[in-house]
């Protein structure tokens, strides 16, 4: 009984050992998720609503320039409507490797600020995104790994753990779950988890489009997110898009913010 219960728990282990060195390396699926969804040149004007628990709603209308750079996308946002918040402007500079930077423009102080790591955790326009959600995040500030059940049903289920209680912090949470399509590495949702260890935000890839001219990768255009512990939700929805906009380098400068 001794041998095969030994026996038994040595082809366990081997069948683990076998699958998770099937499962292609999480680090390298989470990279090439993000390159797909570099935009290169993109014009588009979005439409961000606020939904509180009690049914409530509020909309922001922002217009958004990006560009790609390598492995550094750039995206300026103004916002348009509604009047307070008119004139308010971001700069992201979303780099693949290091620490993303990011600067807001306040027409009320009329003064442009550089948004510091310990705010890109808090929430973007009062909802429920967050300023790092804005960007892609550097997986360098990870340890990410396959999940139990990652392969199964055509999905990748990769977990990223903050590196350091101090990288944590900055992003406000302490692991996400990503869910990844096998076929095209298009991302599916992101399950957030608060330092309690219970779940408090998922973010929901709604709608995307191919990128144009024949390239692999595509646009995320419907997200929404909701947050599980204050019942409020919010949506970006992306409409007139361009992808053949012609974008002056110049555009993505701090001075700009004011503009």
């Amino acid at each position: 009984m001794e041998k095969m219960f030994y026996l038994l728990s040595a082809l366990l282990i081997a069948s683990l050992q076998a699958l998770t060195a099937q499962q292609p390396d999480a680090t390298q699926l989470m990279d090439r998720s993000r390159d797909l969804t570099m935009s290169g040149n993109l014009q588009s004007t979005i439409t961000l609503t606020i939904t509180e628990k009690n049914g409530a709603t509020r909309t922001r209308v922002v217009n958004m320039v990006s560009k790609t750079y390598g492995d550094t996308e750039k995206r300026m946002m103004k916002f348009l409507d509604p009047a307070d918040v008119r004139g308010t402007a971001m700069l992201i500079i979303d780099n693949k490797e290091g620490q993303d930077d990011m600067w807001i423009y306040l027409p009320a102080l009329r003064r442009t600020r550089r948004i510091v790591s310990t705010e890109k955790g808090k929430s973007f326009m009062s909802s429920e995104f967050t300023n790092a959600d804005m960007a892609s995040g550097a997986n360098s500030d990870f340890n990410i790994r396959h999940m139990p059940e990652s392969g199964e049903n055509g999905i990748w289920v990769i977990e990223s753990v903050p590196v350091n209680d101090d990288v944590a912090d900055e992003y406000g949470f302490s692991r996400k779950v990503t869910w990844l399509e096998k076929q095209g590495l298009k991302i599916r949702k992101i399950d957030f988890y608060n330092f309690d260890g219970d779940l408090f935000k998922t973010i929901e890839i709604l709608k995307t489009q191919p990128k144009t001219g024949g390239g692999e990768g595509y646009i995320m255009t419907e997200m929404y997110a909701k947050n599980h512990l204050n019942g409020r939700t919010s949506r970006v929805l992306f409409d007139e898009l361009n992808t053949s906009a012609s974008i002056p380098d110049n555009t993505f400068i701090a001075d700009n913010l004011a503009r």
